[in-house]
């Protein structure tokens, strides 16, 4: 198969920080390739690299002949003055240039350019491809067309900057986190759409089930190296525990050695002692690089928070709206003690707005909002926390506290910034040094110390490596106390969260008993079930236009059948009924969790009555 990109013992540094050395891979036609690394350790670095963004100290990098590369930044920009549509178009040669034209004469009115374009547009076969640029910007929920890019929010200009990646349909595509600001919807559209296009791949993204899904191989940088593993997430997640529990292995081995080497210096004259040295010195530095490895594969972190009491927070007719854009309306809920909440749904439905409320942040239109005495909020936002770019990242935290009571046991501020990944030597570092990621894992290091018993995450996982991930969900299993996360992130809201609010716009909000996979099957199940009706609705209808009016010998309905049909009418009210009714229980926020999960149950139940009995009375209706 042929070699789209050769990388030959790639070396980069920034002063003494060393962020790889001598590293080599290649990307073949096709395949797909996942990049993971700890925040600040140079993968979107790396990426800026290949795509001649970015200077490097060594090595090479040699592309195939004529080979199309596409990058997507992690922050791009456009020109001031850019329509969005231009924008998008912006990479995509002649046709793009005749449609821009052609968007132009349309808005200008004048007739002699617009005849003009209007021709070259039929000469170039540009229609569709207009119609393709308009479908995927309307996927990703980007609607105004002639939008200035400078008008644009930040995730805005990245879903802009990711459709013209997509519709350049380059050779070799590099994205660098393309799942950041997307809603569950369009992330899944995008592993579909990736899923069709023939070309290579290579991507950061800490989105494990979009890894999972999207790629055929991941390459990890760990310790200034390469590590390649031929398969998707789930498969490296194998194969690394594997590596390191060799590396745990070869620190056993070490140890031994060590206890040799000491035995030996003791019977040795004191000429040979600079040898022994030598060797023990030779030594420690493998046992420090074993210990490392170690270290990364077993952090875990004790839990402890405020006593909270019975009352947690209740909302009454809770009504809140931005002109026509309804957030929530007459909502009411009661949370309950320890309670794992889950907020999903599509960009623009109020999630965040919902959140502001809740801590006192932004005014209900009408209606309370009840908190009990014994809350100890923390809140980690989208928007994070502003540093002192002068000051070390140990001194930030020690700020806030300088030891911190986890699980029981007290540790220092140090300590605690190392099980986040903070190791001795980054914790002196200034907090200017600090990559994006790393600034976001600092952030939530100071939400947590502070021992709250009610956590409030608004969307943690953008910018976080996985490694962190790792840490922050393990946290919140054994997390004493109440949390509410809302997040994009399908397998984190999996790991960490007992039931959803699904925010589907103007106002409705499902609450529901599950994960969000749970959720996605449930969607899965209804629409196989509206469709089967429908399917049978629109063959009952065909057969009946197809039939002539008085058929001659067609069987008529037995006395029993008759009374079955008109019995029906009537139960399928009733179950219609009882749905609604549960459903509106469900919501209500005033059930326990025993009747809870039994009234989901009965819900469940209801829904598969109804359609057995909606298909026998259409069965009849033939009859009737």
């Amino acid at each position: 198969m042929a070699i789209d990109l050769q990388v030959e013992g790639l070396r980069k540094s920034f002063g003494a920080l060393v962020l790889f050395e001598n590293i080599s891979f290649s990307i073949e036609s096709t395949q797909r390739i996942g990049l993971i690394a700890r925040n600040g350790k140079g993968k979107s670095t790396l990426l800026k690299i290949i795509a001649g963004g970015e200077n490097y100290d060594g090595g090479s990098i040699v592309f195939r002949k004529d080979l199309k590369v596409g990058y997507l930044e992690q922050e791009p920009r456009f020109e001031p003055g850019t329509k969005v549509l231009d924008a998008c178009l912006q990479r995509n040669g002649e046709k793009a240039a005749v449609i821009s034209r052609y968007e132009r004469a349309t808005q200008s009115g004048d007739d002699r350019e617009l005849h003009a374009a209007l021709e070259e547009m039929d000469r170039l076969s540009a229609w569709d491809f207009e119609t393709k640029v308009k479908q995927v910007l309307s996927k990703l929920k980007i609607t105004d067309f002639n939008q200035a890019v400078e008008t644009l929010s930040g995730g805005q200009m990245k879903r802009v900057a990711l459709a013209s990646i997509l519709l350049e349909e380059p050779d070799l595509m590099i994205l660098d986190e393309p799942t950041n600001h997307l809603d569950t919807e369009m992330v899944e559209w995008l592993e579909e759409y990736l899923a069709r296009l023939n070309c290579s791949l290579l991507m950061v993204t800490h989105d494990r089930y979009f890894l999972d899904r999207v790629c055929n191989e991941i390459i990890e940088i760990d310790d200034q190296r390469i590590y390649r593993y031929k398969g998707n997430y789930s498969y490296f997640l194998r194969k690394r525990d594997e590596r390191l529990e060799n590396a745990e292995a070869e620190m056993l081995r070490a140890r031994n050695l060590m206890r040799k080497e000491l035995e030996w210096m003791r019977r040795q004259p004191q000429a040979r002692a600079t040898k022994a040295k030598y060797r023990i010195d030779a030594f420690y530095k493998l046992e420090e690089k074993a210990a490392a490895l170690r270290r990364d594969a077993s952090v875990t972190l004790g839990t402890n928070s405020r006593y909270i009491g019975k009352k947690i927070f209740e909302m009454r007719a809770l009504n809140k709206a931005f002109g026509d854009r309804v957030i929530v309306k007459d909502f009411y809920y009661n949370f309950a003690r320890y309670e794992k909440l889950g907020i999903v749904g599509n960009n623009g439905t109020g999630k965040s707005t919902f959140i502001k409320m809740l801590l006192g942040h932004a005014r209900q239109d009408s209606g309370t909002i009840e908190v009990g005495e014994t809350v100890k909020w923390g809140y980690y936002s989208q928007d994070g926390i502003s540093f002192d770019e002068n000051m070390r990242v140990i001194d930030a935290v020690k700020k806030i506290a300088e030891v911190v009571d986890v699980g029981g046991k007290s540790l220092t501020a140090s300590q605690f910034l190392q099980h986040f990944l903070f190791s001795p030597s980054k914790q002196y570092d200034y907090v200017c040094k600090l990559s994006g990621g790393e600034r976001r894992r600092l952030y939530l290091c100071t939400v947590l110390m502070s021992s709250p018993n009610f956590l409030v995450l608004d969307e943690p996982t953008n910018d976080l490596d996985i490694d962190t991930l790792q840490v922050l969900e393990e946290y919140l299993a054994d997390f004493k106390g109440c949390l509410i996360v809302v997040s994009h992130d399908r397998y984190f809201m999996d790991r960490v969260v007992d039931h959803l609010f699904v925010f589907k716009g103007q106002g409705e909000i499902k609450d529901f008993p599950g994960n969000y996979t749970d959720y996605r099957d449930w969607c899965d199940e209804e629409r196989a079930a509206a469709k089967t009706v429908a399917d049978t609705k629109a063959k009952v209808v065909k057969e009946e236009k197809s039939r002539p009016a008085n058929p001659s010998g067609k069987r008529k309905m037995t006395f029993n059948e008759k009374r079955e049909f008109e019995a029906l009418e009537g139960e399928i009210a009733m179950l219609e009924e009882e749905k609604a009714q549960l459903e509106a229980d469900i919501c209500s926020g005033t059930l326990d969790n025993d009747t809870l999960l039994k009234k989901s149950m009965r819900v469940a139940e209801v829904i598969d009555i109804l359609d057995e009995k909606s298909m026998r009375w259409l069965e009849l209706s033939e009859l009737a």
